[in-house]
């Protein structure tokens, strides 16, 4: 079965915006692949000046060491995300807004709606 990410990276009046897709069961090699991306683009940013789109609806979940990787992804850049939108289809997905919050000086909110997702990071 396929994993993995797609990015998208873009800069909008002073913000960087994140456009991810986070799709299978993630593996560690996954975030090996993506972090040094994610890096580069994080690097040099200020504080809440990143807006993130993130498609977690054909997202399964995590391998146990993948699940640690995105803890220290979130740790150590979670003081620039501005506003974080999870657009889901499971009730567990909402869960992870819940504890992302804990990690991310931002905000972030979970969605089932693309449209309402983007009207929010707009804000």
């Amino acid at each position: 079965m396929s994993h993995g990410f797609t990015i998208g990276i873009e800069r909008h009046k002073g913000r960087l915006h994140l456009n991810l897709r986070a799709y299978g069961k993630l593996t560690h090699e996954d975030y090996t692949q993506m972090t040094p991306l994610l890096e580069a683009a994080l690097a040099g940013v200020p504080e809440q000046s990143v807006d993130v789109f993130m498609d977690i609806t054909a997202f399964e979940g995590w391998e146990l060491r993948a699940a640690w990787d995105d803890l220290k992804l979130g740790l150590a850049h979670g003081r620039q995300f501005r506003k974080i939108a999870l657009l889901g289809s499971a009730g567990w997905q909402s869960l992870a807004a819940t504890v992302g919050n804990w990690f991310v000086g931002g905000e972030v909110k979970y969605f089932e709606s693309r449209s309402e997702a983007c009207a929010w990071l707009a804000l």
